[in-house]
């Protein structure tokens, strides 16, 4: 099939006659038939013009090298262009943003690179910004991505290898780690379980979180997850595996320890007494946002005795005449917020930043007023609902918990909140993420990680790598002057 037309029209038909596959048809300078396919919208049409269409007209064979040899590395000025070995790697060039150079008389094609995506700038990411430090943060084009992480990882030691997932997406998909700290079997691991993954498209890197995670109903999650470039290098100098995709701008990281989330990257920027403060003050308020409501159903229904009077009175003179029960009005009261909540990240941004002020408010008052619950009941969801995102990265378990032991308290009273703590904790201390416990440092008890964990030593004396996280090389500072 060497006929410029007849290659036109396989084309057309491989691509289903799309409407934006586009074609251009000329002769070059020794009246050689070349044509140009590519998809619109995809291609920089000035670099299509000047460095392919542009030298190709001026071309002439000059010697009696092969014509696409000599288009090759005489005429087209570009850095990236290249021979397929198949069909196959053809069409997924062509869908990547080169367009293919077709000769009449050969069955050879040329692929040069004429993309053009759009990109959003690197900017500050909503949920992780800081007072101080570093405030880029990853987009959904993972070459940008890569180059914000080679930006600060600057060693041959970082590897950065590549795979596709999704029939119909083809998704580029990138795993990085640095070959001298990071342990091999994490990293094979990682790769079988990429190569496992059979699906038509991955729209997000949260896709590829669901098939890494152990365990079809868990509701803690197991893959690490940020939009910033310094937490995710720092994450692979310890020995980490991180995950970027093509459209995303989530980069995972695995193995992941519930204790990442208790930490900030302004931890990092901050003194290290501040930074243990803050994150004994995230920890409280996981633990109240978690247990606070259900504390007091169980007090109201079962332990009424245990209130001190003053605060009985008050309580009574606030809950009489309702006609809910304690755990029906508590229940009532968090299905009511996390609608408001829903409703308001699915409105108009400054719609949605109005409904959940004023909804909360003036729902709150009017239920009140109505008679339907309690003031207390409605400060009590109000301060858990706000202690919850102190955890950003948890907030969706801490509300699940949070629901799940209002009705441990309301059924069970104190027991049942002490029965439900118990196996919570078992069900943590049993998980485990590519082979790092899930409530390390604290179980297994590793003493050398608690430099970084609730209390944070100074960055001068974490002379060694979390043992926690499965590497090869567990000295990151030496005593002397020079790394080893």
């Amino acid at each position: 099939m060497n006929d410029i037309k007849s290659k036109l029209e396989h084309f057309k038909k491989v691509f289903n006659n799309t409407s934006d596959l586009a074609t251009r048809e000329f002769k070059t300078k020794d009246g050689t038939e070349v044509a140009i396919v590519w998809i619109e919208n995809v291609i920089d049409q000035l670099v299509l013009s000047q460095n392919v269409i542009g030298p190709l007209q001026k071309f002439a064979k000059i010697d009696e090298r092969d014509i696409v040899t000599q288009a090759k590395e005489e005429f087209i000025a570009f850095s990236k262009v290249s021979e397929p070995e198949d069909e196959e790697t053809l069409i997924e060039n062509i869908l990547n943003g080169f367009c293919a150079v077709l000769f009449n008389g050969t069955d050879k094609v040329l692929v040069v690179e004429c993309a053009k995506w759009y990109v959003r700038t690197p900017s500050e990411p909503p949920t992780s910004a800081v007072i101080e430090g570093p405030r880029e943060g990853f987009v959904e084009d993972f070459i940008t991505n890569m180059a914000l992480i080679r930006k600060r990882l600057k060693t041959p030691n970082l590897c950065i290898d590549k795979t596709k997932l999704g029939k119909e997406t083809n998704s580029q998909v990138r795993i990085i780690y640095l070959k001298d700290v990071a342990d091999p079997k994490i990293v094979k691991r990682v790769k079988e379980k990429l190569s496992e993954i059979n699906i038509d498209g991955i729209v997000d890197s949260h896709y590829i979180a669901e098939f890494l995670t152990k365990g079809k109903h868990t509701i803690f999650k197991q893959i690490g997850s940020t939009e910033k470039p310094d937490i995710a290098t720092a994450k692979i100098l310890e020995g980490r595996v991180a995950i970027l995709t093509d459209g995303s701008p989530i980069v995972l990281t695995v193995p992941f320890l519930l204790l990442e989330d208790l930490q900030s990257s302004n931890d990092y920027y901050t003194t290290p007494s501040r930074a243990t403060v803050l994150r004994f003050m995230r920890l409280l308020a996981a633990l109240v946002g978690i247990l606070l409501p259900g504390l007091y159903v169980a007090l109201l229904t079962h332990h009424i005795k245990a209130i001190p009077i003053k605060l009985l009175i008050t309580i009574s003179n606030s809950i009489q005449g309702l006609p809910l029960t304690p755990l029906i009005e508590m229940i009532f009261i968090i299905f009511l917020f996390e609608v408001l909540y829903e409703a308001s990240l699915r409105m108009p941004r400054y719609m949605g930043l109005s409904l959940s002020v004023v909804g909360a408010l003036i729902l709150g008052d009017t239920a009140v007023k109505a008679g339907l619950v309690s003031p207390p009941a409605v400060l009590i969801i109000a301060i858990t609902g706000v202690m919850s995102y102190t955890l950003p990265e948890q907030s969706a378990q801490i509300s699940l918990l949070r629901f799940i032991f209002t009705i441990l308290g309301g059924l069970m009273g104190v027991f049942g909140l002490i029965v439900g703590a118990i196996f919570l904790i078992g069900y943590l201390v049993n998980m485990d993420s590519f082979g790092s416990p899930y409530l390390a440092p604290f179980a297994p008890y590793i003493r050398s990680d608690l430099q970084d964990g609730f209390h944070r030593h100074s960055i001068r004396e974490m002379k060694n790598r979390p043992k926690s996280i499965p590497n090869i090389n567990k000295r990151r500072q030496s005593d002397g002057r020079t790394q080893q």
